[in-house]
């Protein structure tokens, strides 16, 4: 395929553009301002005797999150980079920016990254403020009818447009004054009525990455396509008719005779009655808009399914993706769980004052500058004992090599993800690196303190990588951290072999509370338990925990996805082009070039403090040979 991806865009700088965007969206809406520092936009001067809702997620979305900020829907909406979460530390303070007398929901996407740095910084928010811990509340919405539930069993689907009505009709009995409960327990049930499914002819271009070849053919669309580029449920050659195609995406989001995606308790007999949502994903122009909404009108009737509100707009994009999207909510029948369809309909057709809820009658269908606010900087809290590695020169030059390694191989873990993810996770690695190795560079990382170098990465993760695997690896390497800090150690001891495999087993515990990935699950998670669980069992042998992480990544390109961006990817695809997983190879590179010299010494090191000996001229001697073995065996 010879033609590309539109990869043209109006910018000043492809790092700048989200925050330009914010400042220009509180332009258009006073009531709005700008965390600058942290991409938060919030109202400026809430009722705070009113329940709040904040929400967010990866940027490229717009309007959404932060277009629905204002009164009658959101209270505030945290930014991540394009397709990448925030941070737990922006939400943290999302949600100081919005606290209030009545308490706070938080509704995020079906996406691993905002749920892991949503919900942690949800707790992060409870252990900080214990006294109002019950006054947060977490809502995932994730209503794509293109995952069935055998392909999404663990992960769930995903989150698409239809987030926005939750969004709608919860803050609109917020602006009311409904109760804390109240307003999340309708969050709820909106959240388990609705179905999305999405359809493109082609993926949307990334501001500031290379352009791409086209992914489809002239002749194809790809249905079922997800919000971050990822490809989709199948593609359909040639291009039908709008008709026909319609149809189908309508018998894909009602069908109750598919047990794999039969969501919802369609009848079939009259009784059906549904909010029509039809989301333009970024590229459709609105003359094709409006037949696509006439097309989906006809065949819902003829299904015997009766319209009583219908929105149609760029709600939810994913950039310029030419493509739109389905989302139906199925009101209910009589009274369910004090949910009527006088109340939805009701809440829904509220007045909202916000730039990005589109215009709609509330009735039957027919045939200034940014206020920016300083954010408070967080007080680091020094480690409470000092401990250092055996070998502290070694332990800074093994996390130096890693860096070094995880740089050269951005292109190709790149290329890894442009097949079985988005595409960044070999930029987010990169970003990483260039953040620890500037920790290095200062003095934050050395090996005289192993927990607080263990803290800066985990602080590096979270701020500079984001995304999923910022989040992944902050939880890691901070569990790491108060593994060793745990142990009875005084200041200045030595981290043993069997502090560190106690340490480590201690944060893969701690890490398996915050996903529901295990090996084999084609992740990170393949390599890294691998190494643990090796090291664990003989922490004299650190060659062998390496080869088995290295085993596992490997086995990575045979393995059916069941977590991760990667489980959205058609399955046969990836046996086809034999891809290992982008983030499991990020972690055998880690560990290979870390290990491949460190291991020797460290354990030559071992073997000396264990046994007495000093460190005469004979025994660097021997140390030079294991060294110089070392090179030229590299571990497989």
């Amino acid at each position: 395929m010879t033609e590309s991806i539109q990869s043209k865009h109006f910018l000043n700088t492809p790092a700048s553009l989200v925050l330009d965007s914010l400042r220009g969206l509180c332009a258009v809406n006073p009531q709005l301002a700008l965390d600058a520092q942290n991409k938060i936009v919030y109202v400026a001067s809430p009722d705070r005797t009113k329940v709040a809702l904040l929400c967010g997620g990866g940027s490229g979305h717009e309007p959404a999150h932060a277009g629905f900020v204002g009164k009658g829907i959101l209270s505030g909406a945290v930014c991540g980079n394009i397709f990448a979460s925030p941070s737990a530390s922006q939400v943290r303070r999302g949600i100081d920016l919005v606290s209030n007398d009545r308490g706070t929901i938080i509704i995020v996407k079906n996406y691993t990254g905002d749920i892991l740095n949503f919900g942690l910084a949800k707790e992060q928010y409870a252990a900080l403020h214990p006294d109002q811990a019950d006054r947060v509340k977490f809502v995932i919405v994730g209503e794509d009818v293109a995952v069935g539930r055998k392909q999404g069993s663990i992960v769930g689907r995903r989150g698409l447009a239809g987030t926005v009505l939750v969004y709608k009709i919860a803050g609109a009995l917020a602006e009311r004054g409904g109760s804390l409960d109240a307003v999340y327990n309708i969050s709820q049930w909106v959240a388990s009525n609705i179905v999305t499914i999405g359809v493109g002819l082609e993926h949307c271009h990334v501001p500031g990455t290379a352009a791409a070849a086209s992914h489809l053919a002239t002749s194809e669309i790809e249905i079922g396509m997800g919000i971050h580029n990822e490809s989709g449920h199948r593609r359909i050659s040639p291009v039908p008719p709008l008709n026909d195609l319609i149809a189908e995406l309508t018998e894909l989001l009602t069908s109750t005779t598919d047990p794999d995606r039969s969501f919802l308790p369609f009848q079939g007999d009259g009784s059906d009655n549904v909010v029509l949502l039809v989301n333009n994903l970024g590229g459709v122009s609105e003359l094709e808009l409006g037949g696509i909404v006439a097309e989906v009108q006809n065949a819902l009737k003829s299904r015997k399914i009766a319209i009583q509100r219908i929105l149609a707009g760029s709600f939810m994009t994913s950039l310029n993706m030419p493509g739109f999207s389905i989302t139906l909510l199925l009101l209910p029948r009589g009274n369910a769980d004090d949910v009527t369809t006088p109340l939805v309909l009701s809440l829904l057709d509220d007045k909202a004052e916000t730039p990005g809820w589109k215009w709609s009658p509330g009735s039957l269908p027919s045939g200034n500058p940014a206020q920016t606010t300083d954010s408070a900087v967080p007080e680091e809290s020094p480690s409470m004992i000092k401990i250092a590695s055996r070998d502290p020169d070694g332990f800074v030059a093994a996390i130096t090599r890693a860096c070094h390694a995880l740089i050269s191989a951005e292109p190709g873990i790149t290329h890894m993800d442009r097949i079985a993810g988005d595409g960044d996770c070999g930029l987010t690695l990169k970003a990483g690196a260039e953040g620890v190795l500037r920790k290095v560079a200062d003095g934050t990382v050395h090996g005289n303190d192993v927990i607080q170098a263990g803290i800066a990465i985990a602080q590096v993760a979270e701020e500079a990588m984001g995304g999923t695997s910022g989040a992944l690896y902050s939880i890691f390497f901070s569990a790491l951290a108060q593994g060793l800090a745990s142990q009875s150690m005084r200041a200045g001891d030595v981290v043993a072999p069997e502090a560190w495999a106690q340490a480590l087993s201690s944060a893969l515990a701690k890490f398996y509370t915050y996903t529901r990935a295990r090996a084999p699950s084609r992740t990170l998670v393949d390599p890294l338990a691998s190494f643990v669980e090796t090291y664990a069992n003989n922490p004299k042998d650190i060659r062998a925990a390496v080869k088995a992480a290295a085993s596992a990544a490997e086995a990575t390109k045979y393995i059916a996805a069941k977590v991760g961006r990667s489980a959205y990817v058609e399955g046969d695809r990836l046996k086809e082009q034999m891809v290992a997983d982008p983030g499991a190879w990020g972690v055998k590179v880690i560990l290979k070039t870390s290990w491949s010299e460190y291991n020797v010494t460290f354990i030559w090191n071992v073997y000396l403090y264990e046994y007495g000996i000093r460190r005469t001229k004979a025994s660097i001697a021997v140390l030079a040979l294991c060294l110089r073995a070392a090179r030229t065996t590299p571990i497989a």
